[in-house]
C-alpha cells in the first residue's frame, strides 16, 4: 500500500472511528436525557422521586414510568429507606397527566406503546397503592389525570395553596382512569361522580377539603417540610404522620375558608345519585339553579360515550378493590384506543386546539347498552397482569 492509499485508509478509519464516537455520545446523551426526565435519589432516610419535565408540566411518559417502577420496588425492599417522597420540578405543576398526545398518535398507528403505556402506568399506580413504605406525594401545582394516579393511592398527599386538581378526561373522549374508578366513588357523598363527569377543578385548600389530599401546607414551607422528613432517623409511619400534621396545623392560608362546593353538596348528592347519565341531566334540569344549569352546560360538551363509560366505571368501581378497578380500566383504555372519541378529543384540545370535538356518537341516545357493554367486555389480550 502506497502513501496516498495508506493516508486515504487512515482518513477513512479515523472518520469511521469519529462517527462511532459521535454515535456512542448521542446514545449516551439520549439515555441521560431520558433518565433526566425523572430524578431518583436517596437522601437521608428517604427515596426521592422528582418528575423533571417542567416545560411539559411534568407530563408522565413511558420512559419515566419505566424508571420509577423498579426504583420504587427497590426502595420498598431496602431496609435503609424508610419513606418515599414524590414531587414535581419547576413549581408550576406536580404532574399535569399522561403524555396523551403521544399515546393518541401511537394508538392511531397501532403501535404497541398505546398498550404498554397504560399497562405499565396502571402497574405503577397499583405498586403505589400497595407500597409497604410510607409514600408522601407533594402535590404542589397542577395535579391532573396521570399525576393523580402517582399520588392519590399513596398514604400521604400534601396540597398547597397552588394545588389544582382535576380529572378532565370526559372532555377528551377518555374516562377518569389511573384508579379513578376506585378513589372517586369513595369521596364524600356523590362528589367523586360530580368531579368525574364534569372535570370540575379544585384549588388550594379545597383539594384537602375534598379528601384528595391528606394534609395542607403553605407552599413556602414545602422545602422545609421535605428537609424535616429526610432528616428523620429511622422513622415509623407515625413519626412521618406527626411531622406532616405539625406543618398542617401551622398552615394559615385560607384556614377559615369553607369548601367551595359546600353549599352545593346537597344538589350534587341529589342530582348525581342517578344510575344513568340521562337521569342526572334530567335532575339538573329539574333543579334549575344557576349551579345546576352551569354543570349541565359543561356535561353537554363532553363525549357522550365517555360520560356513560365513566358513570358505569365509578358505579362498578365502588365495590371493587384497587387492583380489580385497574384491570377494568385497562380493558376500557384499550377499547378507547380503538374508538373514535379519544383521538378526536386529543385533536380538538391539544393538536388543532379548536375546542370543537365532533363526537361519534354525537348524543347519549345513540350510545346503546350494547355499545357500552363492548367497552367493559373482557378480552384475553386486554387483561392487565398486576
Amino acid at each position: 500500500m502506497g502513501l496516498p492509499e495508506a493516508w486515504s485508509f487512515m482518513c477513512g478509519f479515523n472518520s469511521f472511528k469519529r462517527t462511532n464516537i459521535i454515535l456512542q455520545h448521542l446514545r449516551r446523551s439520549m439515555h441521560m436525557d431520558a433518565a433526566g426526565e425523572v430524578l431518583l435519589e436517596r437522601r437521608g432516610c428517604a427515596g426521592v422521586i422528582t418528575l423533571n419535565r417542567p416545560k411539559f408540566l411534568n407530563a408522565l411518559n413511558l420512559n419515566m414510568i419505566r424508571h420509577i417502577y423498579p426504583q420504587l420496588k427497590n426502595w420498598e425492599q431496602d431496609p435503609e429507606t424508610f419513606l418515599i417522597i414524590i414531587k414535581g420540578a419547576g413549581g408550576k405543576a406536580f404532574c399535569s397527566g399522561g403524555d396523551i398526545r403521544v399515546i393518541s398518535e401511537a394508538g392511531r398507528a397501532n403501535q404497541k406503546i398505546a398498550q404498554d403505556f397504560f399497562r405499565e402506568e396502571y402497574r405503577l399506580n397499583n405498586a403505589i397503592g400497595s407500597c409497604q413504605k410510607p409514600y408522601v406525594a407533594l402535590i404542589h401545582g397542577i395535579t391532573m389525570g396521570g399525576g393523580v394516579g402517582v399520588s392519590v393511592h399513596g398514604q400521604f398527599r400534601v396540597a398547597t395553596e397552588k394545588s389544582i386538581f382535576a380529572m378532565p378526561e370526559t372532555a377528551i373522549g377518555l374516562f377518569p382512569d389511573v384508579g379513578g374508578g376506585y378513589f372517586l366513588p369513595r369521596l364524600q357523598g356523590k362528589l367523586g361522580y360530580f368531579l368525574a363527569l364534569t372535570g370540575f377543578r379544585l384549588k388550594g385548600r379545597d383539594v384537602y377539603a375534598a379528601g384528595i389530599a391528606t394534609h395542607f401546607v403553605d407552599s413556602e414551607k414545602l422545602g422545609m417540610l421535605e428537609e424535616d422528613l429526610i432528616a428523620l432517623k429511622s422513622p415509623s409511619k407515625e413519626n412521618i404522620a406527626d411531622v406532616l400534621e405539625a406543618y398542617h396545623t401551622k398552615s394559615k392560608i385560607d384556614q377559615d375558608k369553607s369548601f367551595i362546593l359546600e353549599e352545593h353538596m346537597d344538589k350534587i348528592n341529589s342530582c348525581f345519585s342517578a344510575n344513568t347519565v340521562e337521569q342526572i341531566i334530567e335532575n339538573l334540569q329539574q333543579d334549575g339553579s344557576s349551579f345546576a344549569l352551569e354543570q349541565l352546560k359543561v356535561i353537554n360538551k363532553m363525549s357522550p360515550t365517555s360520560l356513560k363509560i365513566t358513570l358505569r366505571q365509578l358505579m362498578e368501581g365502588s365495590s371493587k378493590t384497587l387492583q380489580e378497578v385497574l384491570i377494568m380500566e385497562y380493558r376500557l383504555s384499550q377499547a378507547c384506543m380503538g374508538g373514535h372519541d379519544f383521538h378526536e378529543g386529543v385533536r380538538a384540545v391539544l393538536i388543532d386546539k379548536d375546542q370543537s370535538p365532533k363526537w361519534k356518537p354525537a348524543n347519549l341516545k345513540e350510545v346503546t347498552e350494547e355499545d357500552l357493554n363492548s367497552y367493559f367486555k373482557s378480552l384475553a389480550s386486554n387483561d392487565l397482569k398486576l
